[in-house]
């Protein structure tokens, strides 16, 4: 994956980063997928219902990044396949070494 484009969909802020993220449910498994548009497409293997997704992206992104899932916050589009992810204590070359 080209790393310029992965960038693009970080913003590192002093306490963490924020990810622009597309997040396709109901995925065989929960991986890092490359770039949709501009933003990181993770594929969740939890349906997107009762909030399933959602509980298992933070995790997913807490266990990746090395941080408690507490520190993981959907900070817009709880119901929406497009998401912005704030990440507290996370470094930005840990993700970009993810994925």
């Amino acid at each position: 994956m080209e790393s310029n484009n992965l960038e693009k969909t970080i913003r590192i802020s002093q306490d963490g980063i924020s990810i622009d993220c597309w997040i396709q449910p109901k995925s065989s498994k929960s991986a890092f997928a490359g770039i949709h548009g501009e933003s990181l497409k993770i594929k969740i293997a939890a349906p997107p219902e009762d909030g399933k997704a959602n509980e298992e992206l933070c995790a997913f992104l807490a266990k990746n990044l090395g941080i408690s899932k507490s520190s993981v916050q959907i900070r817009s589009g709880a119901s929406s396949r497009r998401k912005i992810i704030f990440c507290h204590g996370a470094a930005r070359e840990k993700l970009l070494s993810l994925v």
